[in-house]
C-alpha cells in the first residue's frame, strides 16, 4: 500500500483499504466498494473517536506474492505508483504464531464462521501482516498481504472438542452450552443430550434452557454486554472465580439479561455451610469440614469473616531500616575515623619534611584530596534501608472479582518493555532474541504487556533474527507458563547446571521440555545461519539484477539502431543492495551501504510481529488439535504485542545514540500501546524473574506510589570468571552505594532494568514535593503542585476530574496553569495530535485507586479492565510519523522531556533531572534476582567501559546538571551523592601522583615524612582499622563478601591509573576545545557451549590499549625501586632500614592492588613460557646493579660494594 500526502506531524488519518484485484474487482464492483474506515486514536480504554478531527487519507493495497503459496513474504510491484518524488518499497511479512502462509491462510477463507470471525476483527491480523516505512521526502507506506491477514490464533479455539470431530462449535450469545466452556458442535450436542444428558467435559448434565437452536429471540442478542460485543471469545473457566462454591455452577442469565439469585438454600445444603448473628460465616477452603481453624475463633472448620475494607489498606510494600547494632557502630565508626583524618593531616601539615620539601608537599595534597573523596563517599551511606512487597496483596486487589470488575480482569496497568539494539556484530541477534523471549513470558497479564526492539542500526539481520523469535515464542511462552519454570530465557534455562526437576511434579514435564529443548536447538541454527543466508540471497539476487540491467542496455542499444558489437557498451554499476526472501529491498541498512541504505542514512520502520491479544485468555488443546509441539490444554497461549521499531535517520542531523532511540520509542509506544509504565532494558539483559514486573508495580501502585518516578532494579551479571577479576559484578556499588541512597528520596538511574512512569519521562512534576530550607536542610515545607477536586457538584469534579494534566513548570521551577500547560503542549511535545492525546490517558491509567487512604485524585477500581481497542493502520501510520528524523526539532525532546541529551551517562542525567523536580525513586532488591545481563570480561572491552562511564562524569561535573546547582527538593545528602558522580575522576589525578611517589621515594633515599615516630606509626594504624571496621560493617549490612569487597578496592587503583585520567584529559578537551567524544558499542558475549574454558576464553586475550601505559608504568617503576632500594640498603655501609620500609611498604601496596591488572597482561594460565619469569628477574637484577654502579652509595665498604664491571 502507499501512503500519499504530505501529512504535518500530529493529523490524525482515516485509513481507506481498497481490495484492489480481489474478490471485490473479479465481482466487477468499483474500487470504492468494500472500503472500510477507522478513526483514528490510541489504545488505550479511552474511545479513540474523541480524538482530532483533521483527517488525511491512507490508501492500502492488497498485493501479489513473488512466489508460491508457500513464501513467506508479500512482494509490491515498483510500477504501481507513478509519483517520482517518494520511494517505492517492497514488503517483508515474517511468519509468526497469529499470521500464517498464504496457502493455508487461503484455505481458511472456505470457512464461514472463520471469514465471519475476520470480517468481525479485520484490523487486528491486518495490522500485524504490514510493514510500515517512512521519513524524510518519502511517504508513510504500508506494504501487506493479499488476504487481509491471517486467521487469529483463537479461531482455533472455537472447534468442537470431541475426538474426531472437527466442526465449528455452537455458540448461545458467544457462550457454549455449558458454564465449564466445552466447546461442542450442535451434532455432537444433540447426541450428548440424547444419550446421557451430561456435558463431555465436566460430566455433569447440561441445565435446562441451554438448547443451542436458533430460537434465541432479538431480545436475549441485545441483553449482551458490550465487552461481550467487542470480545467474542467464550467464558470457558472463568465463571468458576466468581461462584463461592466451586461444585456449583454459575447461574444462568434470565430472559431479561439480568442474572438469577442466588440460590442460598441450595448453598447451606450442599455446602454445610453456617450462617451467624446478622453476618455470614464463610467456610474455610470453600466447606465447612472439621479442622483446628475455629480452635480460636469458637466456630470449628470456619475462618473469621473476611475484612473487606481492609483490602484498600492493606500495604503492598514496606520498609525496614538496617539494624541498629550494626548502623550505629558503622556511623560512630565514619565520625572517628573523620576525626582521626583531621589530626593526621593536622600533624602532617604542622610537620614537613626538610630534606624533601616536594615530596612533603605532594604527599600532603594527596592525603587531603583522598580524605575528601572518602568524606563524598561515606556521607551518603548514613542512611541505608531494606524493602520488600507483598505480591498476594497485589494480585487480591487488582486481580480479584469485585462490583466494578465481575469478571475478575486484570486492573493493572499496562507496561511498556524497551529493548535496544544498535550492531548486531557486537550485540549478538541470538542474545537478544533470547531477551525478548524472557520478556513475552513475563509472569504479567498478557493484555497489559508490550515490547519494543529498538534496531539502531536498521539491520535486515536482526529483523529477520526477531520474526524467528516471535515464531518460536508460540513454543516456549506456553511452555513457561505450563510448568513455571525459571528463567524464562531459554538459553539460561537450558544452559543451568541445577537439577531440572526439583518441584515438577506433571508426569509429561520430562517429554515436553525435550521436544522444547530441540525445537530451541533449531531456533539457534537457524538465527546463526541468517547472517550467510542474507548474505547469499543478495549475491544471487544482485547478479540478477546486473544480468537484467546489462539485457535492457543491450535492447536499449538495438531500439537505438546501433548494431550488437559495433559499439561497446559502457559498464553498468550495479547497486549491491540487501535483499530479503521475496525478492524486494530491504528499507534499512544494506550491507554495502548506499543512499537511503546506509547505518547513518534510512527510513524509518514499524512491524507489529506479534498483534495485541484479545482481552479474554485463549486456551490451547492438545497437540492434535491445535497444531502446537506441546499439550497446551487449559494454558493460555496467547502472547504479547512485540513490534519492531527502526527510527529514521538521515545525514545532517543528531540522533543522540542511545537517547535518542529510547525517546523514539516513548513516542512510538504512546500511539501504539501507551502504557503507563515502561521498563527499559539492555539486548543482553534478560527477565530473571518473571516475577519482577509485579514487584515492580507493588511499589508504584502502593500509597504514596505518585510520588514514584521510577524503579531500579539492580544489575546481576552472568558469564563472569568465579575469581571476578575486574569487579565486574560491582557489588559495592550495587548493594551498598544504591541501598543507601535508597534512603535518601532514592537511587540514581543505572541505564537498565528501571521502570518508569511515563509522566515522570515527560518532564511532568509529581503531584506533591518537599523542599529542604535551613541548616543541614532540617526545615521542611511541603508543596502540593497538583490542585485538590473543587467542592463543587460531582458531575463538575468528575469532568475536572478527567481533563486535568499533570503538574507543569518551566525552567525555574514555577508552575504553569493549566492553560498554558495546554499551550505549551504542541510546542513541547510536538506537533503530533495523537501522542498529546495520549498524555492525560497515560496520566489516569497510572493513578492510585481512589479508594485507598490519603488518595484524593485516584482511578476507580476496575477502570483499566476494559479491553482495549484494536490497533488500526492509521495508528501505526502515525507511529512513523513521530519517529521521523525531524519530529524533534524547535520541541524540548533530550532537553527536559525523555531521556536527556548531551552526555555519554544519560542514564544517570535522567534520573538527576526527575529528583531535581522532586520525585522519588526505589531501589526494588528481590530475593531472586529480577534481570541478569552480560559484563565484559576481557580487561580491555573493561576499562573503556569504565572510561566511557567517567567521562560521562567528566561531563556532568562541568554542566548545569552538577549538583551544586541543584534544587532545595533534593536532600542534602542526596545531592552529595551526585556531586560525588561527577567529581570521582579527578581522585584519578592524585591517585596516579600518590602511585608514583613510592618508587621516588625508594630511588632518592627520601620519605614523605623525616622521621617515622610512633605519632605517625599510631595515626596510620588508626586509619587503617577504622577502614577495616567499616568494610566488615558493609559487608555484614548488604550481604557481600570480603572477596568482593578486595576486588573493588583493587579495581579501584587500576581504573584510577588507567580509564579515569583518561576520562579527565577527554573531558577538559570536550568543554575547552569543543572536541567530540565517539565510543565504540562494548561487545557483548554471544555464550558458549565449549566449557568453561571456551566461555571465559576472552579473559585470557591480551588486546593492547593506550590505557595499559600508565599501570605498566607504575609496576614496573615501583618493582625496580624495590630491588634498587634494597640493592642499596645491603650495600650500604650505615643502611636506613627505616626508610626503606615505608617505601617498600607502599610500594608493595600499590603492586597489590594492580596485581589482576597484572595478571591480565600475562594471558592464559600455564601459556606463559618458565623463561619469561627468568628473564624478567634478570633485567630487575642488571637494572639495580646498574643504578648502584652508577650512584653508589656513601661510605662503601671494600669488599662490600667496590665491584667493576670488566
Amino acid at each position: 500500500m502507499s501512503r500519499r500526502l504530505s501529512l504535518p506531524a500530529g493529523s490524525p488519518v482515516t485509513v481507506t483499504v481498497s481490495p484492489l484485484g480481489g474478490k471485490a474487482a473479479a465481482a466487477g464492483g468499483s474500487p470504492g466498494d468494500g472500503v472500510v474506515r477507522r478513526s483514528s486514536g490510541i489504545t488505550s480504554p479511552v474511545s479513540r473517536h474523541s480524538i482530532g478531527s483533521s483527517t488525511a487519507t491512507l490508501q492500502v493495497s492488497p498485493v501479489r506474492r513473488s512466489g508460491g503459496g508457500g513464501s513467506r513474504y508479500a512482494s509490491r510491484d515498483a510500477a504501481a505508483d507513478g509519483s517520482a518524488e517518494f520511494v517505492h518499497y517492497t514488503v517483508h511479512i515474517p511468519p509468526t504464531p497469529d499470521r500464517a502462509t498464504m496457502a493455508s491462510a487461503a484455505a481458511s477463507t472456505e470457512d464461514a464462521p472463520a471469514a465471519a470471525e475476520e470480517e468481525v476483527r479485520p484490523q487486528r491480523s491486518y495490522v500485524s501482516a504490514t510493514i510500515f516505512t517512512g521519513g524524510l521526502n518519502c511517504a508513510t507506506r504500508g506494504h501487506v498481504l493479499a488476504d487481509g491477514g491471517a486467521r487469529p490464533a483463537a479461531s482455533a479455539n472455537l472447534s468442537c472438542k470431541m475426538r474426531g470431530c472437527d466442526m465449528p462449535a455452537s455458540l448461545n450469545a458467544g457462550r457454549p452450552p455449558c458454564e465449564c466452556g466445552f466447546m461442542i458442535c450442535q451434532e455432537c450436542y444433540a447426541d450428548c443430550v440424547a444419550a446421557a444428558g451430561n456435558c463431555p467435559g465436566c460430566k455433569e448434565p447440561y441445565s435446562a434452557g441451554s438448547d443451542t437452536d436458533d430460537s434465541v429471540d432479538e431480545d436475549d442478542d441485545e441483553a449482551v454486554s458490550s465487552s461481550e460485543e467487542r470480545d467474542q471469545m467464550p467464558m470457558t473457566s472463568m465463571a468458576k472465580r466468581f461462584s463461592m462454591v466451586h461444585s456449583i455452577k454459575m447461574p444462568m442469565a434470565s430472559t431479561n439479561g439480568k442474572p438469577a439469585d442466588f440460590d442460598h438454600a441450595r448453598w447451606l445444603f450442599e455446602t454445610k455451610g453456617t450462617y451467624g448473628y446478622g453476618n455470614a460465616l464463610w467456610p474455610k477452603n470453600g466447606h465447612g469440614g472439621g479442622g483446628a481453624a475455629g480452635a480460636t475463633t469458637g466456630f470449628v472448620g470456619i475462618e473469621e469473616p473476611p475484612n473487606f475494607g481492609g483490602r484498600c489498606r492493606r500495604p503492598l510494600t514496606r520498609k525496614t531500616s538496617v539494624s541498629q547494632a550494626i548502623l550505629s557502630p558503622y556511623r560512630m565508626l565514619i565520625a572517628i575515623r573523620l576525626v582521626a583524618l583531621g589530626f593526621f593531616l593536622a600533624w602532617r601539615i604542622r610537620h614537613p619534611n626538610p630534606d624533601a620539601m616536594w615530596l612533603w608537599a605532594l604527599s600532603v595534597t594527596c592525603e587531603v584530596w583522598f580524605a575528601f573523596s572518602w568524606l563524598l563517599d561515606s556521607l551518603p551511606k548514613l542512611c541505608p534501608v531494606n524493602r520488600a512487597c507483598d505480591l498476594d496483596v497485589l494480585a487480591d486487589r487488582f486481580e480479584c472479582p469485585t462490583a466494578r470488575n465481575p469478571k475478575g480482569r486484570s486492573d493493572l496497568p499496562g507496561v511498556d518493555v524497551f529493548v535496544s539494539t544498535a550492531d548486531p556484530e557486537k550485540e549478538p541477534p541470538l542474545v537478544t532474541a533470547n531477551t525478548i523471549l524472557s520478556i513475552l513470558a513475563a509472569d504479567y497479564p498478557v493484555e497489559k504487556l508490550a515490547c519494543y526492539l529498538s534496531d539502531d542500526g536498521g539491520a535486515l539481520l536482526t529483523f529477520e533474527a526477531l520474526a524467528e523469535t516471535a515464531s518460536f515464542a508460540g513454543t516456549w511462552v506456553p511452555f513457561c507458563r505450563k510448568h513455571g519454570v525459571e528463567p524464562r530465557s531459554p538459553e539460561a534455562y537450558f544452559g543451568q547446571k541445577r537439577d531440572f526437576l526439583r518441584n515438577k511434579v506433571r508426569v509429561d514435564f520430562v517429554r515436553e521440555r525435550r521436544k522444547v529443548k530441540r525445537e530451541y536447538d533449531e531456533f539457534k541454527v537457524r538465527v546463526n545461519s541468517l547472517t550467510e543466508a542474507i548474505r547469499r540471497r543478495s549475491d544471487a539476487y544482485n547478479a540478477g539484477e546486473e544480468l537484467r540491467a546489462r539485457r535492457r542496455q543491450q535492447e536499449d542499444a538495438v531500439a537505438a539502431g546501433d548494431t550488437l558489437g559495433t559499439a561497446p557498451l559502457a559498464e553498468t554499476v550495479a547497486v549491491k543492495a540487501t535483499w530479503m526472501s521475496d525478492g524486494s529491498q530491504w528499507h534499512g541498512t544494506w550491507l554495502t551501504g548506499a543512499k537511503d541504505h546506509s547505518r547513518g542514512d534510512h527510513a524509518g520502520i514499524i512491524q507489529a510481529m506479534l498483534a495485541p491479544p484479545t482481552s479474554e485468555p485463549v486456551l490451547g488443546g492438545e497437540p492434535a488439535e491445535s497444531g502446537a509441539l506441546i499439550d497446551t490444554t487449559g494454558v493460555d497461549i496467547r502472547l504479547p504485542m512485540l513490534v519492531y521499531v527502526s527510527r529514521e535517520k538521515r545525514p545532517g542531523y543528531d540522533h543522540n545514540k542511545k537517547a535518542g532511540a529510547m525517546n523514539a520509542l516513548v513516542r512510538t509506544s504512546a500511539i501504539m500501546s501507551n502504557g503507563p509504565f515502561i521498563l527499559n532494558l539492555d539486548c543482553d539483559h534478560y527477565v530473571h524473574n518473571s516475577a519482577a514486573l509485579r514487584e515492580g508495580m507493588c511499589y508504584m501502585l502502593d500509597r504514596g506510589g505518585d510520588r514514584i518516578c521510577y524503579v531500579q532494579f539492580p544489575q546481576r551479571f552472568e558469564g563472569i570468571d568465579p575469581n571476578d577479576r575486574y569487579a565486574n559484578h560491582n557489588l559495592v556499588f550495587f548493594d551498598v552505594a544504591m541501598r543507601a541512597m535508597d534512603g535518601l528520596q532514592g537511587p540514581m538511574y543505572v541505564g537498565t532494568g528501571c521502570i518508569f512512569r511515563r509522566t515522570a519521562l515527560y518532564g511532568f512534576s509529581p503531584p506533591r514535593a518537599t523542599e529542604h530550607h535551613g541548616w543541614l536542610g532540617r526545615k521542611k515545607i511541603k508543596l502540593f503542585l497538583r490542585k485538590k477536586p473543587s467542592m463543587g457538584k460531582k458531575t463538575d469534579r468528575e469532568s475536572e476530574h478527567e481533563s486535568m494534566l499533570p503538574p507543569m513548570e518551566d525552567d525555574d521551577h514555577n508552575q504553569l496553569s493549566d492553560i498554558e500547560s495546554s499551550t505549551l503542549m504542541p510546542k513541547r511535545f510536538g506537533s503530533s495530535g495523537m501522542f498529546v492525546s495520549s498524555i492525560p490517558v497515560a496520566e489516569y491509567q497510572g493513578r492510585l485507586l481512589q479508594d485507598m487512604p490519603g488518595v484524593h485524585q485516584g482511578r476507580p477500581a476496575g477502570a483499566l479492565a476494559v479491553p482495549r481497542e484494536p490497533l488500526d493502520a492509521a495508528t501505526v501510520g502515525e507511529a512513523i510519523s513521530v519517529i521521523s528524523c525531524f519530529y524533534e526539532q524547535k520541541t524540548e525532546w533530550g532537553r527536559r522531556i525523555g531521556w536527556i541529551y548531551g552526555s555519554v551517562t544519560e542514564d544517570v542525567v535522567t534520573g538527576y533531572r526527575m529528583h531535581n523536580r522532586g520525585w522519588r525513586s526505589v531501589y526494588c532488591v528481590t530475593r531472586r534476582d529480577a534481570f541478569r545481563g552480560t559484563a565484559p570480561i576481557n580487561l580491555t572491552d573493561r576499562l573503556h567501559q569504565v572510561l566511557r562511564w567517567a567521562t560521562g562524569s567528566v561531563e556532568i561535573f562541568f554542566s548545569r546538571n552538577n549538583a551544586m546547582f541543584a534544587t532545595r527538593r533534593m536532600k542534602l545528602l542526596q545531592r552529595i551523592a551526585y556531586f560525588n558522580v561527577g567529581m570521582y575522576p579527578f581522585t584519578s589525578m592524585f591517585l596516579l601522583v600518590y602511585c608514583v611517589l613510592p618508587a621516588v621515594s625508594l630511588f632518592t633515599g627520601k620519605f614523605i615524612v623525616q622521621h617515622l615516630d610512633a605519632t605517625f606509626l599510631v595515626f596510620l594504624l588508626v586509619i587503617t582499622i577504622t577502614l577495616c571496621l567499616l568494610a566488615l560493617l558493609e559487608i555484614k549490612w548488604s550481604g557481600i563478601t570480603l572477596h568482593e569487597w578486595w576486588r573493588n578496592e583493587q579495581f579501584w587503583v587500576i581504573g584510577g591509573t588507567s580509564a579515569h585520567p583518561a576520562a579527565v584529559l577527554q573531558g577538559l578537551l570536550k568543554v575547552i576545545a569543543g572536541v567530540d567524544i565517539s565510543f565504540t558499542l562494548t561487545s557483548k558475549p554471544g555464550g558458549a557451549d565449549d566449557g568453561e574454558e571456551e566461555t571465559f576464553a576472552e579473559l585470557y586475550e591480551v588486546r593492547w590499549s593506550f590505557l595499559m601505559v600508565p599501570p605498566v608504568t607504575i609496576m614496573m617503576l615501583n618493582a625496580v625501586a624495590m630491588a634498587v632500594a634494597t640493592a642499596r640498603t645491603v650495600y650500604s655501609e650505615f643502611p636506613q632500614w627505616s626508610k626503606l620500609l615505608g617505601g617498600a611498604f607502599f610500594s608493595f601496596w600499590v603492586l597489590c592492588h594492580l596485581y589482576p591488572f597484572a595478571k591480565g597482561l600475562l594471558g592464559r594460565r600455564g601459556r606463559v613460557p618458565t623463561i619469561v619469569f627468568v628473564w624478567s628477574g634478570l633485567i630487575c637484577m642488571i637494572v639495580s646493579l646498574l643504578w648502584v654502579y652508577i650512584s653508589p652509595p656513601a661510605g662503601v665498604r671494600e669488599g662490600i660494594g667496590g665491584f667493576s664491571f670488566p
